[in-house]
């Protein structure tokens, strides 16, 4: 893992040597250290191989980890983010697509640190895990293990029976429809770079950006209309598109999340449409659905870039913004967020649980797609929300000491949990930051957004390890 990480940043150091940057020097001090883990450590080869559930859970949370405390060194030591916590914390909103930013300013900082930001949105959006079974030759029963513990979702759906042909067949999948957004960016008027960054951002659906107005520094309809599209295409979940691949369009068609998914975005782009217009905020149709669509799929899909400041909406706009931010794209997306396939099994449960209310000796199955959902996965649902709201209300509870106000202290921990971004408020709403926070408001958010991203276990799993025994 380490080893590879090495190898990705050499990819922002050519960048600053294209541009002529000192700031490249920065790179080579975490890249020799990582190369010295793989030189020294990397070799060892342990006499049991086999993975446990539990095990994939560890190595997926401390890869995750690992990679950030490395990944932020170039910004501690390029003086740009002379605050390790700041630093962790813009890296962890990196890899995890999260896009919550501490910097007040992204513009000063040079391009090899703007396009390693931003990269590892992209890095980040498929997971680390599945980007090293893509390059690296691991085949063996355990590796499905770790997809299994990293790919976002209450299932995880294998396109094929080997763990790193699927994993390649996602990358691929992913590298295609990145590649196609940077020309259709390039099209409408963005250099290369600005294009490259901002399809790292959407691809991942992070939302980072090398301007500090986000998207709205374009002032184009075009270009909005591109990355809205683009957006709502990664919160769909891959599967969808293999299919597509396969010209299975019935089974596209039927599948209950995408069109839940779908619905979902209509109704809030609808509702905000109207009802701003109606509110005064906008003048005319046209205008409120350019800013409602944007503002919907990139909370939906947990992007958060921003071309207006939707703090200004009145309240029913703002709440429709929180529950999309809630519910989240679709599992085995580049999203985060709970995710509508959740919610989706959760509502058919119950109205299972009341029929059964009603009809005591009824047989209630609950179908996802015309197949039955087992039990284990019930229970993962379950345990999933349990998860979630106690995660949350403690979050809420050490970050209410920043006096953010009740919608910016709940804001700002359900965007980090959801890996949306940008949250509500002056503080750390759609034009704001979190650079004002303390420093263990910062290590709290970071948690959880490395929980929200990894679907909560396997960081858990991490922090009882001492308190376990026995294998699971």
């Amino acid at each position: 893992m380490l080893g590879v990480e090495a190898i990705l940043l050499l990819v922002p150091t050519v960048v600053s040597l294209i541009y002529k940057e000192k700031s490249g020097l920065t790179f080579a001090f975490p890249i020799m250290i990582l190369i010295f883990c793989y030189l020294a450590f990397g070799q060892i080869k342990p006499k049991d191989t086999s993975l446990y559930g539990k095990d994939g859970m560890v190595i997926v949370a401390l890869a995750w980890i690992l990679w950030t405390l490395f990944g932020c060194l170039p910004f501690v030591i390029s003086g740009f983010i002379p605050n390790i916590f700041d630093a962790i914390f813009e890296t962890v909103s990196g890899f995890t697509t999260t896009g919550s930013t501490i910097l007040t300013n992204v513009e000063v900082l040079p391009h090899g640190l703007q396009f390693w930001r931003c990269f590892t949105h992209w890095i980040g959006g498929m997971g680390v895990l599945v980007f090293v079974l893509v390059i690296t030759s691991l085949e063996k029963k355990s590796s499905m293990v770790l997809m299994r513990a990293e790919v976002p979702g209450p299932e995880k759906d294998k396109l094929v029976s080997r763990s790193m042909t699927t994993a390649r067949i996602l990358y691929t999948m992913y590298f295609i429809l990145t590649a196609i957004e940077v020309g259709f960016l390039m099209f409408g008027g963005m250099n290369l770079f600005d294009a490259l960054v901002h399809s790292f951002s959407t691809a991942g659906t992070g939302g980072f950006s090398d301007y500090n107005a986000s998207i709205a520094a374009f002032n184009s309809t075009y270009i909005e209309g591109v990355i809205t599209v683009f957006m709502a295409l990664f919160g769909i979940n891959f599967t969808m598109f293999y299919l597509l691949l396969l010209k299975e369009w019935k089974d596209v068609w039927k599948n209950e999340e995408l069109r839940g998914y779908i619905i979902i975005i209509g109704l809030a782009i609808a509702f905000i449409t109207l009802y701003e217009v109606h509110a005064g905020d906008y003048s005319n149709y046209g205008t409120s659905f350019r800013y409602a669509a944007f503002a919907v799929v990139s909370t939906i899909t947990t992007t958060g870039f921003v071309t207006t400041n939707y703090n200004l909406w009145h309240e029913a706009s703002k709440v429709v913004i929180l529950l999309v931010m809630i519910i989240g794209a679709c599992a085995s997306s580049t999203g985060g967020g709970i995710k509508v396939s959740r919610f989706i099994v959760a509502f058919k449960q119950l109205k299972n649980t009341v029929k059964a209310i009603i009809h005591p000796k009824g047989v209630n199955i609950i179908k996802m797609n015309g197949r039955k959902v087992g039990e284990d996965i019930l229970r993962g649902i379950q345990g999933y929300f349990i998860c979630y709201i106690f995660i949350f209300l403690i979050s809420v509870l050490c970050i209410s000491f920043e006096n953010l106000g009740l919608e910016g202290t709940v804001s700002a921990v359900l965007t980090c949990l959801s890996n949306v971004g940008p949250g509500l408020g002056k503080v750390v709403g759609p034009v704001g930051n979190f650079s004002s926070l303390s420093d263990f408001s910062k290590m709290i958010l970071s948690f959880d957004m490395l929980a929200g991203r990894l679907e909560l276990f396997p960081m858990l799993v991490l922090l009882t390890l001492p308190f376990q025994r026995k294998k699971f």
